[in-house]
């Protein structure tokens, strides 16, 4: 985060309550980040120990949420935080949202690693791909938090268009595969939803990019098309 975000009041004590709660949401980050990873090796390699760690440690995700959140409601209450800072705040609350919600479509991508059949490894290729590109996502969102980067926050905006035509795609390809064997079918639909969780988690990194512009630029862009975001973000306040 912008040291000068954090480094200007007048109490240092709020600015280590506004470190701590900053840094708890990146480790809560980086959680949600290794739980990406881990289901999709667990999908690739018809890992099922692994989709099974994946599935049974999301409750670290929405402990860190409550904490956080938790910790957010006692700054405003003792502070009563203004402006910039209570952006801050306010932001810190909407993106553990996010991250809690991309940790339970990590889940859900588990436990469709736990149900895969090994055979099946070329219908996952281009699952896979889309799947390091999300998490790719995941990880420039939260640098873009990280460091109140707009134009890192816009680049993760135009990716999730990208992953809107990916998604489209995969589903068509599933659905041949589908019509080629109907014993396909069980299986086929279970990629069908590991790719719609793929696809939701890069609708909640967009989310965070907009926070972020919500937090430097005091504008809420949320249902904005891509061009009023980036006029909005590299507009004045």
């Amino acid at each position: 985060m912008d040291k000068n975000r954090v480094g200007q009041h007048i109490s240092a004590e709020f600015n280590q309550e506004l470190t701590v709660i900053i840094n708890r949401v990146l480790l809560m980050g980086g959680l949600v980040e290794q739980q990406i990873k881990d289901a999709l090796e667990a999908l690739n390699d018809a890992n099922k120990q692994l989709g099974a760690v994946v599935v049974t440690t999301d409750y670290k995700i929405n402990a860190l949420e409550v904490a956080i959140d938790e910790e957010c409601m006692q700054v405003i209450v003792r502070r009563q935080p203004a402006a910039s800072d209570l952006r801050l705040i306010v932001t810190v609350i909407k993106v553990i949202t996010d991250l809690e919600r991309i940790g339970d479509e990590a889940e859900a991508i588990g436990q469709v690693a736990l149900a895969r059949n090994a055979t099946d490894d070329s219908v996952y290729v281009n699952l896979i791909t889309m799947g390091r590109y999300v998490r790719q996502m995941v990880r420039n969102a939260l640098d873009a938090f990280a460091r109140t980067d707009l134009e890192l926050a816009l680049e993760v905006a135009r990716d999730e268009e990208i992953v809107d035509r990916e998604y489209e795609s995969i589903l068509r390809q599933l659905i041949t595969y589908m019509m080629e064997d109907p014993r396909n079918i069980s299986g086929t639909i279970n990629l069908m939803w590991a790719a719609r969780s793929l696809e939701r988690i890069a609708d909640h990194a967009r989310n965070i990019a907009e926070y972020i512009i919500f937090l430097v630029k005091g504008r809420d862009v949320r249902h904005l098309s891509l061009e009023q975001m980036e006029k909005a973000a590299r507009g004045g306040q």
